[in-house]
């Protein structure tokens, strides 16, 4: 049996290769004070929220939001260099009794907010039965379905073991749990507008293109956060972002890669730097349907062109550990080298065979310094080899519309792109959005194969670490095979903060507010 009760845990996931300063713990003692006596946090807002219903949100900012005031029944925590999860402060107990039976048991007397009444087990399973049919139903594969035991209390039943469920679902920000009849009451889906909160904070503002402002929440009978308000300012670009950290305007921000020697070798006064993880991952994309690209042979000599060295070096300043497939380092089944590597002489020999000499192509990328300069370098080593790049830089709005099918006809004519994703402690939560079923929604590349979702199909139930990474490796060999993709680096989620800040920031790189305290 696996049971964690008092935040006690016997089970976790080894995260070794992720550098990560101890972020994960509560202390208490003096924090940031303003002129009237009380303690608020002021954390820059990287994208403003779109929805926060956890079963249609983007992620990223709005996860950071359903944290602050949502209930989940687990969190992750890091016990050394081990990531795990342990139960959140509104459980009595969270046990997980066989394979795939997980029993839960609430504490009494948390409130929803607007006068909803307590939170008790029916909000669980109303929770988890709607992620099912929802936009994020993937993170729920293996929910079979909730037996309630008590008002309080109930079961998870799986359909069959699922080692990621913990990390990168139950404790993650699909296990967010909302109030059944809050959300009933406006429809059964809401935006940005929670009609039910149950948290030590309430969202007290939001102001659009500007910050959400968070107060306690007095009904809160849980641990009492170290801050008495939070502040999330939006501030979009990371130059000024670290103006505003610098001038005191922000009291926390994640940085450019490209400024973290600076912050690491001469810090301001007062500052530390935190690296929550290294599970981004980042890569040229390649439209397979694109009649410019439909020729494997043109795409393998992209994929042999690129010099993702200098990218490493000259983009990201060599912080970023280069990326030899979809899995990052420290997380299972992260390899040591590519299926790939350059090669002009080849790539220049694959383009005459296909008859491509004087391909023009579209490189398209967010406007961002560090994008730019890989595209340039990206630019500069396709024209070796006969093909010429426009570069296209985007605002995130058009750029993450792209390869949508749902936002307009663009993806008809993307051709190239450097993309990056987020991923999570488990390595079956890469592969996820490659399958058939994400076509026209963000498998861009628009390729698939009936080996890669089988394989992706099988991972999610497999428990045998052998076979696991036997099928976690053939998933990336298909992934090189298609070329369609030119792995780059894994990004590192490097946060600057003062040093009166003991921040909680999950190896995805999500804030954790309630549970941020004071050095």
């Amino acid at each position: 049996m696996l049971s964690k009760t008092k935040g006690m845990s016997r089970r976790g996931f080894v995260a070794g290769a992720i550098a990560a300063t101890p972020a994960l713990s509560m202390l208490s003692g003096a924090t940031v004070v303003n002129a009237q006596g009380s303690r608020v946090l002021k954390a820059r807002l990287q994208r403003d929220i779109t929805i926060l219903d956890p079963g249609y949100m983007v992620g990223g900012s709005e996860i950071a939001v359903q944290y602050t005031v949502m209930p989940r029944l687990a969190v992750v925590v890091k016990e050394g260099d081990t990531f795990t999860w342990a139960p959140s402060e509104y459980m009595a107990s969270l046990t997980q009794d066989d394979p795939t039976t997980i029993s839960f048991e609430l504490k009494p007397g948390f409130m929803w907010t607007n006068g909803f009444g307590e939170f008790t087990a029916e909000d669980v399973k109303y929770s988890l039965d709607r992620m099912l049919v929802s936009d994020w139903k993937d993170k729920w594969l293996a929910l079979d379905s909730v037996e309630l035991t008590g008002k309080y209390s109930g079961k998870i039943l799986l359909k069959h073991p699922s080692p990621a469920i913990w990390l990168v679902t139950i404790a993650a920000g699909a296990g967010c749990l909302v109030c059944k009849a809050a959300t009933e009451s406006v429809g059964g889906q809401y935006t940005t507008e929670i009609p039910a909160t149950c948290g030590p904070f309430v969202i007290e503002n939001w102001t659009p293109k500007q910050k959400i402002t968070f107060a306690r929440d007095p009904a809160w009978i849980g641990p009492e956060p170290e801050f008495d308000r939070v502040e999330y300012i939006l501030v979009d670009d990371d130059t000024a972002a670290e103006l505003a950290y610098e001038a005191g305007e922000v009291d926390i921000t994640i940085v450019a890669v490209s400024s973290l020697p600076r912050y690491t070798e001469n810090p301001p006064e007062g500052t530390k730097v935190t690296v929550a993880g290294h599970l981004q991952y980042a890569w040229v994309g390649m439209n397979t349907e694109h009649p410019k690209l439909q020729d494997i042979r043109v795409r393998q000599a992209i994929q042999q062109a690129v010099d993702v060295d200098s990218i490493v070096e000259a983009a990201y300043f060599g912080n970023a550990p280069k990326s030899n497939g979809i899995i990052p380092p420290g997380v299972f089944g992260s390899r040591s080298s590519a299926g790939f590597s350059r090669d002009v002489a080849a790539a220049k020999a694959l383009v005459d065979d296909a008859g491509a000499a004087g391909l023009e192509l579209e490189l398209k990328t967010l406007n961002q310094q560090a994008r730019i300069v890989a595209a340039q370098i990206i630019q500069a080593n396709l024209a070796e080899i006969g093909i010429t790049v426009k570069i296209i830089p985007l605002d995130s709005g058009p750029f993450w519309s792209l390869g949508r099918e749902s936002k307009g006809d663009d993806w008809q004519d993307a051709q190239l792109w450097i993309m990056r994703f987020g991923g999570a402690l488990d390595p079956a939560d890469y592969f996820q959005w490659f399958t058939r079923e994400q076509i026209g929604n963000w498998n861009w590349e628009r390729w698939t194969t009936d080996e890669f979702n089988e394989i992706y199909a099988a991972l999610a139930q497999e428990s045998d670490d052998e076979k696991r990474l036997g099928m976690i490796t053939r998933l990336q060999e298909i992934m090189d095979e298609s070329a369609a993709y030119v792995w780059l680096q894994h990004e590192p989620e490097a946060f600057v903060h003062r040093d009166t800040i003991e921040p909680v920031i999950v190896p995805t790189g999500e804030f954790d507010f309630r549970r941020f305290g004071a050095a």
